[in-house]
């Protein structure tokens, strides 16, 4: 159970995490400042409670990790054993990870028009989070070049599956008053998208050298739940590239059948990212042999 509690954190984390990220990264970077001051307000709300699922998460994940090393959730509420986490690389890392959500929820919270600021607090988390888990096994240089491929890979996925939410968005508003905006907003997005989900992929094969080397053991149980993961993010892939190249040519100046299409081939893609979340959130907590 405790376990299965860390994992549901886990997941929580990384998925509010990414939220933010994609909603700023949007507004912020790809928005004209007219779309930006409607994009703030709609996501104002969900930028403030998914600031704090992150502070909540990353508390309570730092609790659990006690009760791991010690003797189960008898020792998640014991302060000598948060000391001892503390002392540990986890501990270290996971103590600015807390403070950078810590920080993050305040402007999320006073600033909410400071899209900047959580750009940038939500990014520092990530490159954190590539100090802990699989991604710390190797030490050096080669440790460095881990954590820092893997910590590509967490900004590349935050990028594209962060961005889906903001992209449904301005397909809502491509009639009227915003739809100049909106065209541009998302036009900028699927030329980074590019970026990101090249990124993700090449990244996700190192990451995958580094921790299981060339003989994976697909056999495994770590080994069968990341080929889950892969096939969809294939499927995830094979629709990010039909609505860009295939249904978006087909775009007319009225809400037609293909922008219908599009928005349900966008919602699947949500569906699906949700899962892989899901699945990465699983089997980063077991032994990859």
């Amino acid at each position: 159970m405790l376990a299965l509690s860390y994992v549901a954190l886990r997941f929580l984390h990384f998925g509010a995490l990414m939220l933010i990220f994609g909603n700023a990264l949007y507004s912020t970077w790809f928005a004209p400042s007219s779309l930006h001051r409607l994009m703030t307000r709609r996501f104002q709300r969900q930028q403030k409670v998914a600031a704090v699922v992150t502070l909540v998460s990353a508390i309570m994940m730092f609790a659990l990790q006690g009760g791991q090393m010690g003797d189960g959730w008898g020792d998640v509420v014991r302060p000598d054993i948060w000391r001892s986490v503390l002392g540990t690389q986890f501990g270290s890392i996971w103590l600015w990870q807390m403070i950078l959500a810590l920080v993050m929820t305040g402007v999320a919270w006073l600033a909410p028009q400071k899209g900047a600021r959580v750009l940038l607090l939500a990014m520092g988390q990530f490159i954190l989070l590539a100090g802990v888990g699989h991604a710390a096994m190797n030490t050096g240089m080669m440790g460095g070049l881990q954590r820092a491929n893997h910590a590509m890979h967490l900004l590349c996925a935050a990028s594209w599956l962060g961005g889906l939410l903001p992209l449904l968005f301005c397909m809502h508003h491509v009639k009227g008053r915003w739809q100049t905006a909106a065209i541009y907003t998302m036009m900028r997005f699927s030329r980074a998208g590019h970026y990101a989900v090249a990124g993700v992929i090449l990244t996700g094969v190192i990451n995958a050298l580094f921790i299981l080397g060339w003989n994976a053991p697909w056999q495994t149980e770590y080994g069968q739940l990341l080929l889950f993961k892969c096939a969809l993010v294939v499927m995830m892939v094979a629709i990010a590239l039909a609505n860009r190249y295939f249904l978006v040519p087909r775009f007319r100046p009225d809400a037609g059948r293909e922008q219908q299409i599009f928005i349900r081939m966008t919602q699947a893609e949500v569906v699906l990212g949700v899962i892989v979340l899901a699945a990465v959130s699983v089997f980063a907590t077991w032994e990859p042999f």
